[in-house]
């Protein structure tokens, strides 16, 4: 990690040129969005061709597929393999830098099913692979603090 000053002697990161101010900005900038994090959600369990990882995000356009995954690849979070197939085959999977956002984007899944009002225990299973119990004892626990 490399930091910089500013000329008002206050805290900057850089990456890829651009200076932020505050670490979270450049995170979000990274990850952030609505489709950006489920591509890497969806991507946590290994790689998926193309076309089955657009399928899995509901209502994605083409457009914002292409451009969210580009950005991805092009922050070095996503891997793209093509294959010298005909058709095209084209798959993608998460880098070893991509890997270590996976823990987080889980934690904010956990995160959202404690606030959940209502949770159906079949969609936390094939959401984030944990039990009914496990989240329920979580939900609980954080309602009481």
């Amino acid at each position: 990690m490399t930091t910089a000053t500013d000329n008002k002697n206050t805290m900057a990161f850089l990456y890829k040129g651009r200076k932020y101010r505050c670490s979270l900005e450049l995170a979000m900038e990274v990850i952030g969005g609505k489709w950006k994090s489920l591509l890497i959600f969806h991507l946590r369990k290994g790689a998926m061709r193309s076309s089955a990882l657009q399928h899995s995000l509901t209502d994605i356009s083409n457009k914002m597929f292409t451009q969210s995954i580009r950005e991805l690849e092009a922050d070095g979070i996503v891997k793209r393999e093509i294959f010298p197939v005909i058709p095209p085959k084209v798959e993608y999977s998460l880098t070893e830098k991509g890997k270590t956002l996976v823990p987080i984007i889980e934690n904010l899944a956990r995160w959202a099913i404690s606030i959940c009002d209502e949770v159906d225990p079949e969609k936390i299973k094939e959401c984030i692979g944990s039990t009914e119990n496990d989240l329920t004892s979580e939900k609980t626990n954080n309602r009481q603090e």
